[in-house]
């Protein structure tokens, strides 16, 4: 069983050396560009190295870290992540101030920043920044969530050489109205198209329109919040169907020629499909769903108060999408946990009597089955023969709570030929690595479930998606007229109906993006050359494409599992004296971040 506390304290029950947070979101149509700043203060007797966990978007370019101590102040630089942790260490052995921002390597959206020898009475302002996608939902708002808990993560048996563990931290969980630090977050959002409204799950100050169009707008989240759950913004334009294309210029210092140096263009296209081809939907298809019955799934969905539990939130996800099967597709019913059961031996066709027998089976499904070992049910159900005209449909409810994230999405990404993947997270703090990326190298959609007021239209979006025919034949075309104009098409197919979506932009760049496309850009490709070295080993191409990765992520400025940022102040040039005590944080249950 997981426990379900919440907040922070170190392993000497010493409260956390950190004081605020303050988030500030930039978000330009589609895309958010995030700056935290988080203030540390060491009130002990002897200088500090506080190990800070937190979560972060998977697919976020992490792009600037810097921190200022007094009136010094220092920007971390990308490297190699072994010469970095060296030369970390080499500083705090040598008594000067350093700081480490690290991505795991086994998922992208958990990160961990050391602050090293911090000197008694001093306080450290960490400033670190981001630009991350933000996803559409089922009523065409997009959606940015500012992760308030990052759950301990399960290593499966055999990794690493140990049996299945929980990688938790070695503190103890505290109430949240305990964690002493506050949280501050502003918003400002910018758009082609008017903003409609703004949304969120937690109390704002009213929304603050700049121009008559309503294109720009800013808006605050009220004072007094207690960050004990997650920071969910919804932001609604109208016309949201409408193309975008923003040009954004190169960074004046790189290489022309290179990714950083060269102008790019980046398209939001959102298309909007006929009624005709949405109505078309499938009566066949096999739908198999993999329910998470692990024992941290027996936790509440939220850290606010009194909420339902993760498994009778799966359990009523699962239910709503068995009942609204087409009769005569095929069905079964997995879960997993430590081990894997399914309710069937084989697919069964979908009747009054099969679907009665799954729903007693359902009803007495508990989060029993110890830990989170994900990737066998899955390699086990992709052995499976497809059954001829009945196109395999992937349903997945989890917490996230793995260690072994890229293992899970390459397994699914292998097997994406054969099937579509949807998944869903369960509860706040559900690894947006693994949600995310499930469904998109699945071909699917991801859904993020946190509370029962907006379940029913995310699962039956995901549920048409499923029974509607894929988009098939993309393509993309580029041109330009001389440098005044550039024109996109878009082309797709969707049942049967051939549709094209054109778009002319002015190549003329667009000012103070900030190189939000260009990061996006060494993103993906950072990510693209991960996954080649990772499948290719120790092969010449697979020690290229390794090689490649750490060069973009250099020359980006944007962070990957194979680098991390790293910052030295070498100040005065004078020792920090004393002993240095090291300090942990993060909980052992569900852990109370301070800001991500």
């Amino acid at each position: 069983m997981v426990n379900c506390g919440c907040g922070l304290l170190t392993a000497n029950q010493e409260p956390v050396p950190l004081k605020s947070v303050d988030v500030e979101v930039a978000v330009r149509d589609h895309v958010a560009t995030v700056s935290a700043t988080l203030l540390y203060e060491n009130g002990e007797q002897s200088p500090i190295e506080a190990v800070f966990i937190f979560p972060l978007p998977g697919d976020a370019a992490v792009c600037h870290f810097s921190a200022k101590i007094g009136q010094s102040e220092v920007v971390a630089e990308v490297r190699e992540k072994q010469k970095a942790r060296e030369e970390y260490d080499d500083a705090l052995s040598s008594g000067q101030q350093a700081f480490l921002l690290e991505e795991s390597e086994q998922s992208p959206d958990v990160f961990s920043l050391s602050v090293g020898s911090l000197p008694p009475g001093e306080s450290a302002s960490i400033r670190l920044e981001y630009v991350t996608e933000l996803a559409v939902q089922a009523d065409d708002g997009l959606r940015f969530c500012l992760p308030a808990v990052l759950n301990p993560r399960y290593q499966p048996r055999g990794e690493d050489g140990g049996g299945g563990t929980l990688s938790c931290g070695p503190g103890t969980s505290v109430p949240a109205s305990l964690v002493p630090y506050s949280l501050t977050l502003s918003a400002s959002v910018c758009s082609p198209r008017p903003i409609d409204k703004v949304e969120s799950n937690c109390s704002l100050d009213p929304v603050q329109y700049l121009d008559q169009q309503q294109t720009r707008a800013t808006v605050k989240l009220a004072s007094g919040h207690k960050f004990d759950r997650d920071v969910e913004l919804l932001l609604y334009y109208k016309d949201a169907h409408l193309p975008t294309a923003v040009v954004e210029a190169g960074r004046p210092s790189a290489t022309p020629g290179s990714l950083m140096g060269d102008p790019v263009v980046m398209l939001s296209l959102y298309p909007e499909f006929s009624p005709l081809a949405m109505s078309s939907m499938t009566k066949s298809g096999e739908f198999l769903f993999v329910i998470d019955r692990s024992g941290s799934m027996d936790c509440p969905m939220g850290t606010a108060g009194p909420s339902q539990m993760r498994i009778d939130s799966a359990k009523e996800t699962l239910l709503l999408l068995l009942k609204s099967l087409p009769i005569g597709c095929h069905f079964n019913i997995y879960s997993f946990g430590s081990s894997y059961t399914h309710i069937f031996p084989n697919s069964v066709v979908y009747s009054q009597k099969t679907m009665d027998e799954a729903l007693k089976e359902i009803k007495g499904m508990k989060a029993n089955m110890g830990g989170t070992e994900i990737l066998q049910p899955l390699k086990h159900i992709f052995k499976q023969p497809c059954i001829p005209s009945q196109p395999r449909q992937l349903f997945v409810f989890t917490d996230g709570e793995v260690c072994n994230t890229k293992a899970v999405i390459d397994e699914v990404k292998r097997n994406a030929g054969s099937h579509r993947c949807f998944s869903f997270g369960i509860g706040e703090g559900a690894s947006t690595a693994l949600i995310n990326g499930l469904a998109k190298e699945g071909g699917g959609h991801a859904q993020f479930i946190s509370g029962a007021d907006r379940m029913q239209p995310k699962v039956m979006q995901s549920l048409r998606y499923a029974l509607q025919p894929a988009v098939v034949d993309i393509s993309v075309t580029w041109d330009s007229w001389g440098d005044a104009e550039g024109c996109v098409t878009v082309k797709y197919s969707l049942a049967g109906q051939p549709t094209q979506n054109q778009l002319r932009f002015s190549l003329q760049p667009t000012e103070d993006t900030g190189l939000t496309a260009h990061r996006l850009g060494a993103r993906a490709l950072i990510c693209s050359l991960e996954a080649e070295s990772k499948e290719q080993g120790d092969q010449s191409d697979g020690v290229k494409a390794k090689e490649k990765a750490i060069e973009v992520s250099i020359q980006s400025g944007v962070s990957s599992s194979l680098t991390a940022f790293i910052a030295v102040n070498k100040g005065s040039g004078e020792a920090v004296q004393g002993p240095l005590l090291r300090r942990h944080v993060h909980g052992k249950g569900q852990e109370l971040l301070s800001f991500m």
